[in-house]
């Protein structure tokens, strides 16, 4: 049985980053049973990151070597029917969302606008937290923003960064049901991954409100959403 390890739930999502939400989708997609074991120490995951899976002692980290590992080994026909040129275009669109990922936790955890509610909302949905302990995760968050370069920017051109990236994913899913056609592939898993993160997020950001004002972004998260959080018909979560 594979055991996917994330961060925990946040605003009725699986998982309240990106990258585990994404494995999570995949997954449902994809219809390969697992447990899910949410937790917030990352210190014994692959680099220090989470999600990380482990099935039959392999332990693998990094959403998109997940992504890859479990088609490999399970010989997933998600994307078997994928073109060179849209293969190509789902590494784009995962550099973009690599790029939205930082404007995300940038609008939770550094703008102070913002920071209030979401430690509020951490703290009433996960009492084991403390407001000690989360002032360190924002410290550290801080140093990354910094060295990734996101910290030095304003608030405003911040979310010029992400709006623009948004409009890009809008433009991506406004042609059809799914981003590759009738059916999703791992494409859709990624982007639900983030979009949902932003959609369901219960504090109006920046974000958020563009998100909220494009209805192909909205349509495309509930749909992906609707299919990957129908119970399981296997061993899921405990």
């Amino acid at each position: 049985m594979i055991t996917l390890y994330s961060y925990p739930m946040l605003f009725g999502t699986a998982d309240n980053n990106g990258y585990g939400l994404k494995v999570f989708a995949f997954m449902r997609l994809a219809r390969l049973p697992f447990v899910h074991e949410h937790i917030f120490d990352a210190s014994a995951a692959p680099r220090g990151q989470l999600p990380y899976i482990v099935d039959d002692g392999a332990v693998v980290g990094d959403s998109e070597s997940i992504v890859a590992y479990l088609i490999s080994k399970y010989h997933l026909t998600i994307d078997a029917a994928l073109t060179a040129r849209e293969r190509r275009l789902n590494i784009l669109l995962a550099r973009l969302l690599d790029d939205l990922y930082w404007v995300m936790s940038y609008s939770r955890w550094k703008d102070e606008r913002f920071w209030p509610l979401f430690q509020a909302a951490l703290l009433r949905e996960h009492p084991s937290l403390t407001e000690a302990g989360l002032a360190k995760a924002r410290e550290f968050n801080a140093q990354r923003y910094h060295f990734q370069g996101i910290g030095r920017y304003t608030p405003d051109a911040a979310y010029a960064r992400g709006l623009a990236d948004l409009d890009v994913v809008d433009d991506i899913v406004s042609s059809g049901a799914y981003v590759h056609g009738a059916v999703p592939t791992s494409a859709d898993a990624g982007i639900y991954g983030f979009i949902a993160n932003i959609h369901f997020y219960d504090i109006e950001t920046p974000l958020k409100q563009m998100v909220s004002s494009r209805a192909n972004l909205v349509r495309h998260c509930l749909a992906i959403h609707e299919t990957v959080t129908q119970e399981p018909p296997g061993p899921h979560r405990r």
